[in-house]
């Protein structure tokens, strides 16, 4: 649940977004450059969290009552080399804050921290990974707010689409790549099981308004919305002509979350009754809309 520190008409007086290159980040500095914010963007380029001295290099860069968004991570993580790297740069940004109190901590999480559940996910169900991603994750979430004694949110998303996602993941990315290049688009299994979606840049927006506010505690970034990987294949093949087939395969391993991952939307309801995230059809066809494929050389 989220508390709002700050009236709506109140700006922080800065922003600071660490993993401003990636797909969250970059997201994020641009909703908050809309909206009027103040915002320092760093990426690795800028303050690189693994190498040697990152806590003195960001620390240089911060300022008293700055809102720091961190958003840098190396994801998806997906073994215990990554997860231990994932934790050095956590130790980077503590030990940063330690001679730098900063005014508020926004920490952009996952919601693969839940536990599988049978109905709708909310932000009081349980944080019990069953992936590194999600260990990782809720591994970052404690140590920051073990050692971070300022006001801080954090922000779950779940599965992300958007124009510049630079991972390819399984799901709407992939799928309109494949489409725009008139590529089969080929199922795990029939692409049964049915999981929320949410366009990130509604996710930019959750987090701009939670830095304007200086809002505390938890927040899923989800729709509520689900659909299954086959109804989101077929609808992005639809977008475009000549249209492309879409094929199931055999499955190399169980379905994951047993099919079915549910969320609660009403926290952010709640916390933003003016806001109201794209449902995936209009989300999905607007990414499409933009997407040109430029075939590789």
């Amino acid at each position: 649940m989220l508390t709002h520190r700050l009236p709506p008409q109140e700006k922080p007086a800065r922003a600071v977004v660490l993993g401003s290159a990636g797909f969250i980040g970059a997201a994020t500095v641009r909703r908050l450059r809309a909206a009027g914010v103040e915002t320092l963007a760093l990426g690795r380029a800028e303050v690189d969290l693994l190498a040697p001295g990152a806590a003195t290099a960001l620390a240089g860069r911060l300022l008293p009552g700055d809102s720091l968004v961190f958003a840098s991570a190396r994801a998806p993580c997906r073994n215990a080399a990554m997860l231990v790297e994932n934790l050095r740069m956590a130790e980077a940004v503590c030990a940063a804050l330690l001679g730098k109190r900063i005014g508020h901590l926004v920490y952009v999480s996952s919601d693969a921290v839940y536990r599988d559940s049978s109905g709708p996910l909310s932000e009081s169900s349980c944080a019990e990974p069953a992936s590194a991603h999600g260990a990782m994750h809720l591994a970052r979430e404690v140590v920051l707010r073990a050692e971070f004694p300022g006001p801080m949110a954090i922000v779950r998303p779940t599965l992300v689409y958007g124009l510049e996602d630079p991972h390819n993941g399984y799901g709407p990315n992939r799928f309109r790549r494949l489409a725009a290049a008139g590529s089969p688009i080929v199922l795990f299994g029939e692409g049964e099981e049915r999981r929320d979606h949410v366009h990130v840049e509604d996710v930019a927006k959750i987090v701009a308004r939670i830095v304007a506010r200086g809002s505390t505690g938890i927040i899923n970034a989800v729709t509520g919305e689900v659909a299954s990987f086959r109804e989101l294949a077929e609808f992005t093949a639809g977008l475009y002509s000549p249209r492309v087939a879409v094929t199931g395969s055999p499955r190399a391993a169980p379905m994951p979350h047993n099919g079915y991952r549910p969320f609660d939307p009403s926290e952010i309801r709640r916390a933003f009754p003016d806001f109201r995230p794209a449902p995936w059809r209009d989300g999905v066809a607007s990414v499409c809309r933009k997407y040109v494929h430029t075939p590789a050389p």
